[in-house]
């Protein structure tokens, strides 16, 4: 063996890496079984071609057969044209002789080749890992199931959804924000929609957090996300009636909300195919058991179970945020992390783990949602929206940071969820040793209602207030600095004389609160805080925030009844939002 071994070493001592190249193509060539090629072989032509300068016709040529095969794609070869085929597009590469490449073309079936300028730009750069993963997701979207019959009419009827996709997106409404590219992503009937080219398939984006005056890197958190979806036909286990036409009548006709009236399937051409339409989430958006069944209500299919894991929603917004590459802590255990804020500033929450584990916290990461109609698109995404919303405020305080033992920090906030679209943070006041609780409630993406209890104050402005600033910066670390520093300034004010003779004064007219006064305050407060957001909802607070209420109410009542008034406008400059402030410390920009 030894002897082989050298004689082969010095056979080849002064070959080229060409020639070695050849010959190991020569023996893939000879393989006794065409379709089980000699796979030491196959990785050795691998390895060959990452290394081998690709500096010739030849050689360009061997690298993208290679990559066809490994995309599952057929190869075929003129003079200089390589063409990298599927059974619904193939792909045209034309060569130069010196190995780099003039022209690369898509074509989709029954269409002409257009070019493509990104797969072009991949190749002459040689960057052939990044060619051959922009292939694969080509390859995915034109791999719809089924034989070649049901293949292209899944394919026209896709080409028509996205042309009435298109049109919706194209019809006139009033914009909602400044920014005309959030505008749309946030506001858009169908976010903002990238119409689908040879090369890309069709992908609306329609959530992203705000942009303006927040500097992610202060907060340790990861950079705003555009949350995506691709329109795409998967198969299905029952028959769906897809369209083969458009379902917008012409000219189309609006409803009060600006929607088109949409044509029903069967008053168009239409097909019974056992497929359907897939929104597929880029990335995958962590859903609360009950929006899981609001999509399947709105589509009337069913996002099948079997492939979903259920857990805690902040164990899922864990794993999904890349700034928290810690452990996963174990089921019961709560979670604590701390979040620096900008000023020297730390905050710690808390996530119980045994408030957020019960079964009607449960959540699923959902990577695609089945539906049949373009009128189910707008609803679809609008509680995505809802729900990103709600992940983006919680993960805002999911920092990197987890507390430790020797942590220090300014201030403590306790998460707890109160329902689905709803969570309380209760907090010590800085003044006192009393706790107060904020009230979030998330009815939908662009509205957010803020309820503060236990502040030592009736004025209820603190609520709009709050609520316009969180819904501004979507970061509870940011908003939650703002109260804390608002009410640390009125706690450490001095009385002016004319304040403290003013409370004297209205303090003559009224007799000292009996026993039965406390006592009817007390019941008035916990039903004020039950029933303050009746129009929206139910926003009752869990029994631990009530809890928490009840142990400051001794300290709580009597500060109410007796502390003077504050002002009515409370949110002057406190170092957070200095850029939203007027030279009168009003909330400009907010307003």
């Amino acid at each position: 063996m030894k002897s082989i071994i050298s004689d082969l070493h010095s056979k080849f001592a002064e070959k080229t890496w060409n020639e070695t190249f050849q010959l190991v193509r020569r023996c893939m060539d000879k393989s006794r079984d065409e379709s089980k090629p000699c796979e030491p072989l196959v990785r050795s032509l691998e390895r060959l071609q990452e290394v081998f300068n690709v500096s010739s016709m030849n050689t360009m040529k061997s690298r993208l057969e290679m990559i066809a095969k490994q995309q599952g794609m057929g190869f075929h070869i003129t003079e200089a044209t390589c063409y990298l085929t599927a059974d619904l597009f193939y792909l045209e590469v034309v060569l130069l002789p010196c190995g780099g490449v003039e022209e690369v073309k898509v074509a989709p079936h029954g269409g002409a080749p257009v070019p493509s300028e990104s797969l072009l730009q991949l190749l002459r750069s040689k960057h052939f890992a990044e060619f051959s993963a922009k292939l694969a997701g080509l390859f995915t979207q034109y791999n719809i199931p089924g034989d070649n019959e049901i293949k292209l009419k899944l394919f026209a009827s896709l080409q028509c959804i996205g042309k009435d996709l298109q049109q919706i997106s194209h019809l006139p409404r009033e914009p909602k924000d400044s920014d005309p590219q959030v505008d749309m992503i946030n506001n858009g009937r169908v976010g903002c929609l990238i119409a689908g080219k040879e090369d890309c398939p069709l992908t609306i984006q329609f959530y992203t957090g705000p942009t303006d005056g927040i500097k992610t890197s202060d907060l340790q958190i990861p950079d705003v996300v555009v949350q995506a979806a691709q329109v795409t036909v998967g198969v299905s286990a029952v028959t769906h009636k897809l369209q083969m036409a458009s379902v917008i009548p012409q000219p189309a006709q609006l409803d009060p909300q600006g929607y088109p009236a949409f044509l029903l399937l069967s008053e168009v051409q239409h097909e019974a195919l056992p497929a359907c339409f897939l929104l597929k989430l880029q990335p995958p958006v962590p859903l609360m058991a009950s929006f899981v069944n609001r999509l399947g209500e709105i589509t009337d299919v069913t996002i099948p179970d079997v492939d979903l894991q259920w857990a805690p929603l902040p164990k899922l917004l864990m794993r999904r945020s890349s700034a928290n590459s810690h452990e996963e802590t174990i089921d019961g255990q709560d979670d604590v992390f701390t979040a620096p804020l900008p000023g020297g500033v730390m905050h710690s929450y808390v996530l119980p783990g045994a408030a957020w584990e019960v079964p009607a916290q449960r959540a699923a990461s959902v990577d695609s949602i089945p539906f049949t109609h373009p009128a189910h698109v707008p609803a679809l995404l609008e509680l995505l929206r809802h729900q990103c919303a709600i992940n983006t405020l919680l993960t805002s305080c999911m920092t990197s940071e987890r507390a430790s033992t020797g942590s220090v920090c300014d201030a403590h906030f306790e998460v707890l969820p109160e329902s689905d679209t709803s969570f309380s943070v209760t907090f010590h006041r800085p003044d006192t040793d009393s706790l107060a609780v904020l009230l979030v409630d998330v009815s939908d993406s662009h509205r957010i209602k803020c309820i503060l209890f236990g502040a030592g104050t009736e004025d209820r402005s603190w609520d709009e207030h709050l609520s316009t600033v969180m819904m501004r910066c979507m970061s509870l670390p940011m908003t939650l600095r703002t109260l804390h520093s608002k009410l640390e300034e009125i706690s450490a004010a001095p009385r002016s004389p004319h304040r403290t003779a003013t409370t004297e004064a209205e303090n003559e007219h009224l007799s000292p609160p009996s026993s039965n006064a406390v006592t009817d305050n007390s019941s008035a407060l916990t039903t004020f805080s039950q029933s303050a957001s009746a129009p929206e909802g139910d926003l009752s607070v869990s029994g631990s925030a009530c809890y928490a209420m009840s142990v400051a109410k001794s300290e709580l009542l009597p500060e109410i009844n007796t502390s003077p008034a504050v002002n009515l406008y409370p949110f002057t400059p406190v170092g957070v939002f200095p850029h939203w402030m007027t030279s009168n410390g009003q909330l400009s920009e907010l307003m």
